[in-house]
């Protein structure tokens, strides 16, 4: 781990404070552990069994590894953690007792849930419900690892976008694919929730950043990032004049560590910093001024490998997890762009 890393594990264990402490002997499913929040996941679990827990927590890792990339070959040699290559597509037998399911595998990038439609549907449809059947026979809480992209398009007046927002989503399309197998991911947890009694959540995250982004994860930050270490111009889908807000990983993971232990059963909950909402052309501006470097950019069509048709603005209401949990995020999008030029100075080649 780098020492920005290092210093984010601390930031968000001390921010959890004794919520953490509900972990404590317990036993966590995890799948998609090799991905970028996956291994996040890991690490704060290993920071709590090491400096907060008095009986560690038991953490076994699911991944099938199609988008690891350089991070599939490593072993995440933690303690009291158990690392199984496997496709959630499948049912998963465990013949312990389980605790907590977190379901955070997905194919998120769109260039890569532009290249496996199917696999991205499958995750997100029959790997759902086959973790769900899991917590069910169980008796686990349940956390669903939805998106933002839910909402799709929205129209203005729902900016802020609140959970109670229906979406305005097109289920045939370049991105159809990951929006609509989200959806139904949504609706199996509703299904189970009410049916069963199955105490699930589901997590709405809006574009998060932060170091161990792959730098081929064709992301917008990843992206920038590489592309500013070697020196090149940045490419800017369409106008540029899309609009995003960006939620570093120490705010963001508290947001998800707070819905896993006290989300109100049943409940979605939006997790992201909803202000600045900047433009992508404004982004560019930040960067420069915050790498000390000369950025240019070109606008340029989506090329073939990315979807087109995505959203022009995304910005979160968090209003809901602020009163029922009580998160509040607190990095200001200057600062985590810092901290992650810093690491990607340092991890990327500069070769996109």
């Amino acid at each position: 781990m780098t020492y920005v890393v290092k210093t984010d594990l601390t930031e968000i264990v001390s921010r959890l404070g004794e919520e953490a402490k509900q972990f404590a002997g317990k036993t966590v499913i995890l799948t998609g552990g090799r991905g970028f929040l996956g291994r996040y996941f890991l690490n704060v679990f290993a920071a709590l069994n090491a400096n907060v827990l008095e009986v560690p927590v038991r953490l076994i890792v699911l991944d099938n590894l199609i988008t690891a990339g350089n991070y599939g070959s490593k072993s995440p040699g933690f303690d009291h953690m158990e690392f199984v290559v496997h496709d959630v597509i499948r049912p998963f037998s465990f013949d312990e007792n389980v605790d907590y399911v977190i379901h955070a595998a997905g194919i998120a990038s769109p260039f890569y849930y532009r290249a496996y439609p199917l696999e991205t549907l499958g995750v997100a449809i029959s790997g759902t419900q086959n973790m769900l059947d899991l917590a069910k026979k169980k008796g686990a809480r349940f956390t669903f690892f939805s998106s933002s992209e839910i909402y799709g398009d929205p129209d203005p007046e729902n900016i802020p976008i609140a959970e109670s927002y229906r979406g305005n989503v097109s289920c045939q399309g370049p991105r159809a694919c990951y929006d609509e197998s989200k959806r139904i991911g949504e609706t199996l947890c509703y299904i189970y929730h009410t049916r069963d009694g199955i105490k699930t959540n589901t997590i709405r995250p809006f574009n998060v950043f932060g170091p161990g982004m792959q730098e081929n994860d064709y992301r917008v930050l990843p992206n920038f990032a590489s592309r500013i270490k070697a020196g090149l111009p940045l490419n800017l889908y369409g106008s540029g004049l899309q609009t995003r807000t960006f939620s570093y990983i120490t705010d963001a993971m508290v947001g998800f560590f707070l819905v896993v232990l006290k989300g109100v059963s049943g409940e979605a909950y939006n997790i992201g910093t909803p202000k600045p909402e900047v433009s992508m052309i404004d982004l560019v501006k930040t960067l420069q001024t915050i790498s000390k470097r000369e950025v240019t950019y070109n606008l340029i069509e989506y090329p073939a490998s990315y979807p087109a048709d995505e959203p022009m603005r995304r910005c979160p209401d968090i209003q809901k997890a602020r009163l029922q949990l009580n998160f509040n995020p607190i990095v200001r999008l200057d600062d985590g762009l810092r901290r992650f030029l810093d690491w990607a100075n340092t991890a990327f080649t500069g070769e996109p």
